[in-house]
C-alpha cells in the first residue's frame, strides 16, 4: 500500500509541476526541477527517510531503462541526419568532454577540492548509471557521484534555453549535441520540446559521451591524477 501510496503522489506532482511549466513556460519552472524539490521538501519536512520513500520510488525508477531505450526511434528516423552530421557529433562530443573535465579540474584548484570529490565529480556530465561505474572504477563515491550528474543535468536544462538565445544558437544540430553531451538524460527530456531532429542529435550525444567517457576518463585519471 505504501508502495502504491508514494508512486501516485510522485506522478501527480510532477503532472502538476508540468502543468505549471505549461502554463508560464519558464525555464526554471522545469518540471524535473520542480517536483524534485518538492518531493525532497517533502521528505525533510514530514521527517521521510530516503528508503521509505524508495520502496515505492524503486518501481518509477526502473522506468528509466525502458525510457533510455525508447531513444532509439527517433534516432533510427534521423539515421540519415546522424550519418550527414558526423564530424559535427564527434567534434562537439569531444568539446564536452574537454570542457567538462576542464571545469572539473578548475574546481578543484579553485576551492582545493580534496582527491575523492574531483574523481567523484569528474563524471558529472555523462548518464548516471554509467556515471557510477567510472566513479567507482577511478576511486570516487558512486552515490554522490549520481547526485552530482542529476544537479548537472537539472543546470543544464534550466540555462540551456538562455545560452541558445545568447549565443544564437538556433539549429537542431547544435543545440542537441551541446545539451546531449553535458546535460544526459535530463537535458533530453528538455529537448523533446524543440522536435524530432534536436532530441535525436542529442540521444546520440547523450550515448557516445556515455561510451567514450567510460573508456577515456579511467585512463586520464590514471595517467594525470
Amino acid at each position: 500500500m505504501l508502495a502504491i501510496i508514494i508512486c501516485v503522489s510522485t506522478v501527480v506532482v510532477f503532472f502538476l509541476m508540468k502543468k505549471v511549466y505549461e502554463r508560464f513556460y519558464h525555464p526554471i519552472l522545469f518540471p524535473v526541477f520542480t517536483s524534485a524539490i518538492i518531493i525532497v521538501g517533502a521528505l525533510l519536512i514530514f521527517h521521510i527517510p530516503y528508503e521509505t520513500y524508495m520502496v515505492g520510488g524503486q518501481w518509477i525508477d526502473r522506468l528509466l531503462g525502458p525510457a533510455v531505450v525508447s531513444l532509439a526511434l527517433p534516432l533510427y528516423r534521423q539515421k540519415e541526419l546522424i550519418k550527414r552530421n558526423y564530424k559535427a557529433i564527434i567534434t562537439g562530443i569531444a568539446v564536452a568532454m574537454i570542457a567538462g573535465v576542464g571545469s572539473v579540474l578548475s574546481l578543484a584548484v579553485l576551492f582545493r577540492i580534496e582527491n575523492e570529490y574531483m574523481r567523484t565529480l569528474i563524471p558529472k556530465s555523462i548518464t548516471s548509471p554509467v556515471a557510477m561505474q567510472i566513479s567507482n572504477v577511478i576511486g570516487g563515491n558512486p552515490t554522490l557521484a549520481a547526485v552530482f550528474v542529476i544537479i548537472t543535468g537539472m543546470i543544464g536544462a534550466i540555462i540551456g534555453p538562455y545560452l541558445y538565445k545568447i549565443c544564437k544558437i538556433d539549429t537542431a544540430i547544435a543545440r542537441g549535441i551541446s545539451m546531449g553531451s553535458s546535460a544526459h538524460g535530463i537535458g533530453i527530456g528538455k529537448l523533446t520540446e524543440y522536435g524530432e531532429r534536436t532530441l535525436s542529435m542529442g540521444s546520440v550525444s547523450m550515448t557516445l559521451t556515455a561510451v567514450i567517457g567510460a573508456i577515456l576518463l579511467p585512463i586520464f585519471v590514471t595517467i594525470f591524477l
